[in-house]
């Protein structure tokens, strides 16, 4: 192509370029101008977060699912729907005795008697009904003696008796079925005290087996659970075989108060000369012996000291029974320091030939029990406290007062003390967790007065009048007693009681041909419960 040709051609192309650019520019200026007065598009908002997944509707198929058989939450059964309304009457009475209102309280109590004891005889947990009955027959009975309509004289301290002695004199026949049975259990158990399988030890195994024996074991196992850390403890640091537990099950049936008939007293039955050469104190205001605590330690290095003379825990046991002299004279006389020697030779007390028999076999059956139908026995709960130095001579029925429990309940968490006052520098039991609302409420009473005085609180519906009535003292010295006080006192108010010891005491007295002892009350049987301890009068205000 000539150059003349080829100007013509790119003048052309340029013009194109510029032409289609023009027309861009033109186009784009019309649609913004067209776009200023159209209402304004709606600007997209961020992207929602993705929804989480969703969760499978494990109801939604009618096909079984294990899962939702573990989720579905079983329906209680008429045994814990029977505990569950006793136990509602229960606290219901347990809030109306708080607010002063016996009678509502003494209803209720009922009611929750009245479900258990509707059970039927064939109720397939019937143990359990007879159980929680048990239990709250005993914490009413602890309310009633407290004012539910009858009195206790707090100075009189109420014993239970030891199952020892009746044990001991006891005679039984063998199960032949039992010898090889028991052999094999004692090749298999494992215990730091010696087991042996004896006639002996047989007759008693066979005792524990009879109905009338089972419930001696059992009763005894039961209470156990609330001494068993205690005394496990104290044996393990003193250096005693556990199992030895059950020498205090055989002594005493784990019941702090026990006493026989030689007078030796608490769960591991001291006498009193043995009792101070272990520093268990005697005084007019408390004994040691019935100190569970004190009592165990005690008996843990008494055990020990006999061991130590004697090298044998059988004689050791022997001497816990008899005493280490007996013992001593036996070995000395006929030349055995093996007690099944002494017991065939009639070297040893009758008694003390059928102790150590009677502890190896509760040992064995304790620790074998699905052999012996033991493995169902509930035992108690452990008794948990908190101990708190008492300052002053203090009233229980003051210390009930700031625990907000009853008296007796006070007591029996203090089996050691015998009058109604403790003394100064006395170590209190209570339930842990309350000791130090105690002191703090103690606090408010002058400490030469904590003897006498008591502490109210206001229940629904009372007036200064009926509490003072209540406490048999002038309106006018509680008014005083508690300053900045309203007359009309407020519900759940606490007010202190200016009240009178020596008054008290008379009213005690009056009142005491009202009570049954306390032991026949407690032990009555279940079925006669209701007409024992329940069904009383309404106490005269």
């Amino acid at each position: 192509m000539t150059q003349d040709r080829r100007i013509p051609v790119c003048l052309s192309l340029a013009f194109l370029v510029l032409y289609l650019a023009t027309c861009g520019c033109a186009s784009s200026k019309s649609q913004s101008f067209r776009t200023s007065f159209l209402p304004a598009l709606p600007q997209p908002s961020p992207a929602p977060d993705p929804p989480p997944p969703a969760t499978p509707d494990l109801f939604a198929t009618a096909m079984p699912n294990p899962l939702v058989a573990m989720l579905a939450v079983p329906k209680p059964t008429d045994t814990e729907r029977r505990l569950m309304r006793a136990q509602e009457r229960f606290e219901a009475g347990k809030r109306a005795y708080g607010q002063g209102n016996t009678g509502v309280a003494r209803e209720e109590f009922d009611r929750a008697v009245d479900i258990l004891l509707a059970t039927p005889e064939n109720a397939p947990d019937r143990e359990r009904i007879e159980r929680r009955l048990e239990q709250i027959v005993d914490a009413v009975y602890r309310y009633d003696v407290n004012g539910l309509g009858s009195g206790e004289d707090w100075d009189k301290v109420v014993y239970d008796k030891s199952p020892l002695n009746e044990m001991l004199e006891m005679t039984f026949s063998l199960d032949p079925r039992l010898k090889s049975k028991v052999k094999e259990e004692i090749q298999a158990t494992v215990s730091q005290l010696p087991l042996e399988e004896n006639d002996a030890v047989l007759g008693y195994i066979h005792f524990f087996s009879t109905d009338r024996g089972r419930k001696i074991l059992a009763s005894g196992l039961r209470r156990a659970g609330r001494f068993r850390p205690l005394i496990e403890r104290a044996l393990g640091e003193e250096g005693v075989p556990l199992e030895l537990i059950f020498l205090a099950q055989a002594e005493s049936g784990f019941l702090p108060r026990a006493v026989s008939p030689k007078r030796a007293a608490g769960m591991w039955q001291f006498v009193v000369w043995r009792g101070k050469e272990y520093g268990l104190d005697q005084s007019a205001y408390r004994d040691d012996r019935l100190d569970p605590e004190k009592a165990t330690r005690a008996a843990a290095r008494h055990l020990h000291d006999l061991y130590n003379q004697f090298g044998d825990w059988y004689l050791a046991m022997a001497a816990y029974n008899c005493g280490p002299g007996c013992v001593a004279k036996a070995v000395q006389k006929t030349g055995y320091a093996d007690f099944w020697k002494l017991r065939d030779l009639g070297a040893l007390p009758h008694e003390t030939t059928n102790y150590v028999p009677l502890i190896l076999a509760m040992t064995i059956m304790a620790k074998n029990p699905k052999d012996y139908g033991l493995d169902h026995i509930d035992a108690e709960e452990p008794v948990e406290y908190e101990k708190v130095k008492l300052t002053a001579a203090t009233s229980l029925s003051l210390l009930a007062d700031a625990a907000e429990l009853p008296v007796s309940q006070i007591r029996e968490m203090n089996p050691s003390l015998l009058r109604a006052v403790t003394p100064a520098g006395f170590d209190l039991n209570l339930p842990r967790g309350s000791a130090s609302g105690v002191l703090s409420a103690l606090e408010l009473i002058p400490s030469d007065r904590r003897a006498t005085w008591r502490m109210h609180r206001v229940g629904e519906g009372e007036t200064l009048a009926s509490i003072a009535k209540r406490y048999r003292t002038a309106a006018g010295q509680i008014a005083g007693a508690n300053p900045g006080f309203l007359y009309s006192p407020a519900a759940g108010e606490v007010l202190i009681i200016p009240a009178s010891y020596s008054e008290d005491r008379g009213e005690t007295k009056k009142s005491r041909s009202r009570v049954r002892p306390a032991s026949m009350q407690r032990r009555a049987s279940t079925p006669r419960l209701k007409s024992a301890s329940l069904r009383r009068a309404p106490a005269a205000e």
